[in-house]
């Protein structure tokens, strides 16, 4: 690919690693796919490819086969042709300077609270994102906080993860995005694309004693903690430990 100077000097001008890794590999052979960005070690590639577009460079996202024939996420330069530094630093800039004041915004009216888990956390370890990944639906108005979640950081990888395997990575429609769990915990229809509901529980203080009963429960049975806790609600076995 024979690009513009000005771009030449952009991807030279790149230092972020992990930036770095992903214009490399588009460099060599035209496109970096998630599979080569986990051989490299980054286990979430969305994040990777969001680094490089927030350096004002535009990627596209499109489909290819991974070395077992799945079909799977890639990441291409975008309109670089056209590229103008700053045009694609004031798509960007919305990104990088959303988190002081929208979080703020967001504390005030919800608490600190992670939207998935539904705990309190301190609000240093709390984590602003869109409800719609910003790769399907773009930037949104910093206005309309409804747009945007507070996340822990073990929810926000979780919903990363989550999104780049459902088959709306690919697809792009915002209504699917907004009947999912990791868009709309609050009232949704499925989770990343499979007809799914989910129970994010934690046990604290009294509930200590619960938690060590239904463990014991699973390491007899032989199961996990997760089918522990179906069938002892199911059966109505969960002792009253207070």
């Amino acid at each position: 690919m024979e690009f513009s100077d000005a771009f030449k000097i952009k991807l030279e001008s790149v230092k972020n690693k992990r930036a770095k890794v992903v214009i490399d590999m588009i460099l060599e052979k035209g496109y970096c796919s998630t599979e080569d960005l986990k051989n490299a070690g980054y286990e979430h590639p969305p994040r990777a490819a969001r680094d490089v577009r927030e350096q004002g460079i535009p990627l596209e996202t499109f489909s290819v086969k991974d070395s077992s024939g799945k079909t799977i996420s890639a990441y291409r330069f975008g309109d670089w042709e056209h590229y103008n530094e700053q045009d694609n630093l004031k798509k960007t800039a919305g990104r990088t300077q959303l988190s002081k004041n929208l979080k703020r915004m967001l504390i005030e009216r919800f608490g600190a609270i992670c939207w998935i888990y539904r705990e309190s956390y301190p609000e240093r370890q709390l984590q602003v994102d869109h409800r719609i990944p910003y790769e399907i639906l773009g930037e949104q108005d910093e206005a309309k906080i409804e747009n945007y979640m507070l996340l822990s950081p073990s929810a926000n990888r979780d919903k990363s993860w989550a999104c780049e395997h459902c088959i709306n990575w690919l697809n792009k429609d915002p209504n699917m995005c907004r009947t999912c769990f990791f868009a709309n915990p609050e009232a949704y229809l499925h989770i990343a694309g499979e007809e799914e509901r989910r129970i994010n529980v934690s046990f604290k203080s009294d509930d200590i004693e619960l938690y060590d009963h239904i463990k014991k429960f699973a390491r007899i049975k032989n199961i996990s903690l997760q089918q522990a806790l179906k069938i002892l609600s199911y059966k109505g076995l969960i002792p009253n430990h207070r």
